[in-house]
Parts: C-alpha cells; structure tokens; sequence
C-alpha cells in the first residue's frame, strides 16, 4: 500500500483461488480479473485484494471502506441445504467459507459492499436464500467464455434505479439463479425471462448485489463510483463518531475529581 492516497477509499476485492501461468511459472495463485482492479482504480479507490485465507476477516474490514465480492465458481449448494444438480461445478469450500464471513463482518459493520454475480449469490444465500441451480443452456452465458449481452428492467424507487435510471444493458456470464430471496433482500431488477438480476437488502447504508457483470465494462463505472461515494460518505461519517467520542472522553478525564 505504499504510495496510495489516504484520500482514495481502500476498496476490498475478493479473489480466485486456481492454477495460473506466469512467465516461466504454473502454479496454484490467488489471482482476480484486472477488470474489477482498473474498475475501482478508475472510479476513485484503491483496491485490495482479499485471497481466501483462514481468519482475520474481522480484523482486516476494519481497515477498508467498502468490499466487492468478486464473480468466481458456483456456490456449494450445501450451504443452502440443497443436493448438487450434476451441472453445477465442484466445490470450493475455502472460497466459499472466507467470503461468507467477510460477508457477515461486512453487514455487521454497515460496510458498503457491492457483489458480482456469485457475490450477488453469496449474499443472497448468507441471508437464508436459496438458488435455481441451472438455467437454460445459452440464455444467461455462452461456453465457452462469452458474455450474453441483454436488457433488465430496473424497480422504480430503489438504489440501483438511482444509479442507472429504469432500465440498462448488461453482461451476464451465469448459469445459477437467484430462488427463495434471503431475508431482508428486494429483488430491484429483473431480465425479460424473470431472472433476478440485482438484490438490495434494506437497513443498510448499500448492500447491493447484480448478477451481471459491470467490470466488464471500462465506459460505464456508475455502479463502482455509487458504491465508493458510499463509501467516501461513510469514513466520513465514522471519522466524525470517533472524534465525537474522543473529545467526550478527553471531557470526561478533565472533570474527573
């Protein structure tokens, strides 16, 4: 983190776990997208990456201002107590597990937090939610490796509606769904065929999910700019409570006989 900006919100992206190839080098690595890490860049942060590990999710929230939970793998279907449908992908416990409990720290602490596609998942399994676990072939994701390109319709009074108006044109890669909603969770766009494509969950200064893909997109950064003013709003709002609170004990220390 040397020579970051102390103005810029330190943003936490979620990463991968996988086999990777560098140079002369294949080995296991902790590795995300370059697109969310130049998303956050150019919308006015510093990113972060949180590879799964075994603690500390806690400890390390405390020092960010926001988090992205980042696309990946499919959940396992056993955290929302559900047998694997054969189409759905292999397990990644580690993942699944470390992003769940920065998930938890996150809400906790009122954090700003934006999730991707799987992090839309993630958030809406961790509130008691359940998912579709495969789509039609080709209606949501083209193998292999390609984005389907289509239209949602955005619900009128929600957050995500202030941010890209009534209706945008997104990229979708999933073949998972979201089912039963989690608690708290309002379904706040939907594809033509019903699809839910973005959850906000109420109470919370910005909790939203999409199931889309918006990193993918360098010419439209709304959505990574709502949450770091989100964000920026926020340190704000705690750096005042902390002084409040140190100029009442430096108060209280003064009177004391």
């Amino acid at each position: 983190m040397t020579g970051a900006d102390p103005r810029r919100p330190l943003i936490g992206i979620t990463t991968y776990q996988d086999d990777a190839a560098w140079s002369v080098w294949n080995q296991r690595a902790s590795l995300v997208p370059q697109t969310y890490v130049d998303a956050v860049v150019r919308a006015g942060g510093t990113p972060v990456l949180l590879p799964p590990q075994p603690g500390g999710a806690g400890h390390l929230l405390h020092a960010l201002d926001g988090l992205v939970l980042a696309g990946g793998p499919d959940l396992d279907p056993a955290r929302y107590a559900a047998a694997a449908d054969p189409r759905t992908g292999p397990p990644h416990h580690a993942r699944d597990e470390w992003e769940s409990t920065l998930l938890r720290s996150a809400l906790a602490r009122d954090l700003p937090l934006l999730g991707v596609c799987r992090g839309m998942q993630l958030l809406n399994v961790e509130l008691g939610g359940t998912l579709l676990q495969h789509l039609p072939d080709g209606s949501h994701q083209k193998l292999p490796a390609q984005f389907v390109r289509h239209r949602v319709e955005v619900a009128d009074g929600s957050w995500l509606a202030g941010v890209l108006g009534p209706d945008a044109e997104v990229s979708c890669y999933h073949h998972q769904a979201v089912d039963r909603l989690g608690r708290g969770l309002r379904p706040t766009a939907r594809g033509a065929d019903g699809t839910v494509e973005a959850l906000e969950l109420d109470g919370h200064r910005f909790a939203l999910g999409v199931q889309w893909h918006p990193e993918t997109d360098p010419d439209d950064l709304r959505l990574f700019r709502a949450l770091i003013a989100r964000a920026v709003t926020a340190r704000a709002v705690t750096a005042r409570a902390l002084t409040a609170r140190a100029l009442t004990n430096a108060s209280h220390r003064e009177t004391s006989p």
